[in-house]
C-alpha cells in the first residue's frame, strides 16, 4: 500500500460490515455495575458547519449528571477535543473525560486533568501542516495541543487536495512520529505515542471506572480502537450512523443516542421499583 492510499480517509460500505442490532436498554448491564463512555461530536451531538457552533440540546446535560450520579462516577466523555473544549461545550457542567485523542484524562469532576504519557507535536511540524489550511477558503485549522486539525465541511472539494499535502509532509519526514486520523470531513494529525483507546485502557485502571463493563458509544473512524478493545475489558461497543465491525448494535444519529441515554434511566427506576417489592 502506497503513503497517499495509507493517508486517504477509510471508507467502508455497510454492505461489507457484519449486521449489528438496533440497541435495547436490556443489552446494557445495570448502571451499578457499568462504566458508560461516551463520545461527543457525532455521537452525543449532531455535527454543525463549524466545531464551534456545537449545540447541547436541552436535557442533555441533566440526563448524563443523573448517569454520573447513578453510576457512582463511571460516566466519562471520550472524544479528540481538549478537555478545555469539552468544558466550554457543556458548560456549567464538568465531566470525567479523556481528551485529545488519548493525550489527557479527568477521572472525576473534582480532580485535576492530567497528561497521560503524550508527547506533543513538534513546533516546525505543526507550522508547515497549519500552512495546508491556505489551499482554499473554508479549511478550518484547529490546534489542539496535542494534534491538529484541518476541517473541510465547509470545503468539501477540498479534501483531496488536503490529504495529498500531508502525504508529501509525511513523506519528507519519514522518522517522524505522528499518526492521522480520518474523520467525517477533518483530517487530524497527531503524536503516535497514544489513542482513544490506550486513554480508556488507562481510565479503567482508575477508580470509580476499575472493575465496571464499559459500554463505548462512538461513530468515527478514530472511534475503532476502543471498539475492538471492549472484548478484552469484558465491554459492548455500540456505533452512530453506520454499522461498524466489532460493535454489539448501533444507532441512527446522535438523536437515538440521547434518547436511549435518558431510557436508560426510566429503565433503571423500573428495576428498583420492582427490587422493592
Amino acid at each position: 500500500m502506497t503513503q497517499d492510499a495509507m493517508d486517504m480517509p477509510l471508507q467502508q460500505e455497510d454492505d461489507e460490515l457484519p449486521d449489528a442490532v438496533p440497541v435495547p436498554g436490556a443489552l446494557v448491564p445495570h448502571l451499578s455495575e457499568c462504566a458508560l463512555l461516551l463520545d461527543i461530536d457525532g455521537t452525543l451531538l449532531d455535527f454543525a458547519p463549524t466545531p464551534r457552533e456545537v449545540w447541547v440540546p436541552p436535557g442533555l446535560a441533566k440526563t448524563m449528571n443523573r448517569l454520573l450520579e447513578r453510576t457512582s462516577g463511571a460516566l466519562a466523555l471520550v472524544s479528540g477535543r481538549s478537555l478545555n473544549d469539552i468544558d466550554l461545550i457543556f458548560a456549567p457542567s464538568e465531566f470525567p473525560a479523556v481528551g485529545g485523542h488519548g493525550a489527557e484524562m479527568r477521572l472525576s469532576t473534582d480532580s485535576e486533568a492530567v497528561a497521560a504519557h503524550a508527547p506533543p507535536m513538534d513546533k516546525d511540524l505543526k507550522k508547515r501542516l497549519a500552512a495546508i489550511a491556505q489551499l482554499s477558503p473554508g479549511i478550518l485549522l484547529e490546534d489542539k495541543g496535542y494534534s491538529l486539525a484541518l476541517h473541510y465541511r465547509l470545503a468539501p472539494h477540498a479534501e483531496k487536495a488536503i490529504y495529498e499535502a500531508v502525504s508529501l509532509i509525511r513523506a519528507d519526514l519519514p522518522n517522524a512520529p505522528i499518526e492521522v486520523l480520518p474523520g467525517k470531513c477533518v483530517c487530524e494529525i497527531k503524536h503516535s505515542g497514544f489513542t482513544k483507546a490506550s486513554g480508556v485502557r488507562e481510565l479503567m485502571t482508575h477508580e470509580p471506572f476499575r472493575g465496571r463493563r464499559p459500554v463505548f458509544i462512538g461513530d468515527d473512524v478514530t472511534d475503532e480502537s476502543v471498539f475492538a478493545i471492549m472484548p478484552d475489558l469484558g465491554g459492548q461497543a455500540f456505533s452512530v450512523g453506520r454499522r461498524a465491525h466489532g460493535v454489539a448494535g448501533h444507532f441512527d444519529e446522535p438523536r437515538d443516542v440521547r434518547e436511549w441515554l435518558a431510557h436508560l434511566l426510566d429503565d433503571e427506576k423500573m428495576m428498583t421499583e420492582k427490587l422493592r417489592r
